[in-house]
């Protein structure tokens, strides 16, 4: 893989899960990180603390606010004087606000879903798109899922799965517009990963052995190939890649 020292990468959802394990391994090759997290402050702290004295640095922003959301993007700029990739990956999931749900329930979910999976990823990559140009290009790299082509697992997961889809197709419109402008944009489609996210999923679909019997190998995504795609798309290599969605699920899942 291509040193990633030079580069500045702010990844959001970074506390726990796919985010901790991205962070984790982008320090590794080298590069220079701004860690997002919401309220998990002490997932974040043991993040940063397994990291030792590397080029890291956390900010906190409620992805719930625009504003936030905004600030989030100055203050990651300020901290090296610019931004070479956006990871966007902080997301919710909630296991309710199906059709059969109360107008409110329905109401409350959507509006935090789309808040936090879409209207943040979508506001910080209008900001990155005229950062990048100045500059002479960037990357974006969207964390969707395969509920964003399949149908989920449960009736429950409509705005999430609605949500997924919107940041897929915001991260390609970017992408295929602004590729001559030296702006790579991609999308990561992931399958059942081995997070804490997806293990409240399996609780609701039958446990965990119901779910890893539906899957081709027979066993979860571990965070860490998700990381590992993560960093090499960062480097900038493969750029004709640009506009791809690439799933990650073990072949549960073929398009």
């Amino acid at each position: 893989m291509d040193d990633l020292s030079n580069k500045t990468i702010l990844v959001t959802g970074a506390s726990k899960g796919i985010g901790a394990a991205i962070v984790k391994t982008l320090v590794v090759e080298g590069a220079n990180v701004v860690a997002h997290y919401c309220s998990d402050s002490t997932g974040m702290e043991g993040v940063l603390k397994s990291l030792g004295n590397a080029s890291v640095t956390s900010l906190q922003a409620d992805f719930r606010s625009v504003e936030q959301v905004e600030k989030l993007w100055q203050k990651a700029i300020e901290w090296r004087g610019g931004i070479d990739v956006l990871i966007n990956n902080a997301a919710i999931l909630r296991f309710v606000g199906g059709i059969d749900d109360s107008d409110q329930v329905w109401n409350e979910t959507w509006q935090e879903t789309l808040a936090v999976n879409v209207v943040a990823p979508c506001t910080l990559m209008r900001r990155a798109v005229p950062h990048y140009r100045k500059k002479g290009g960037g990357i974006i790299i969207s964390m969707s899922s395969w509920v964003a082509h399949r149908a989920p697992g449960t009736p429950a997961m409509i705005a999430y799965a609605a949500s997924k889809a919107a940041v897929l197709n915001a991260t390609k419109t970017v992408a295929r517009h602004y590729a001559q402008d030296n702006i790579l944009a991609y999308n990561i489609a992931p399958g059942v990963v081995r997070t804490r996210m997806s293990e409240q999923f399996a609780q609701a679909a039958g446990g965990e052995e119901a779910v890893t019997e539906t899957l081709a190998m027979k066993e979860w995504v571990p965070p860490s190939d998700l990381a590992d795609l993560a960093a090499f798309l960062s480097t900038g290599k493969c750029r004709h890649l640009t506009g791809a969605t690439l799933d990650v699920n073990g072949a549960s899942y073929l398009r």
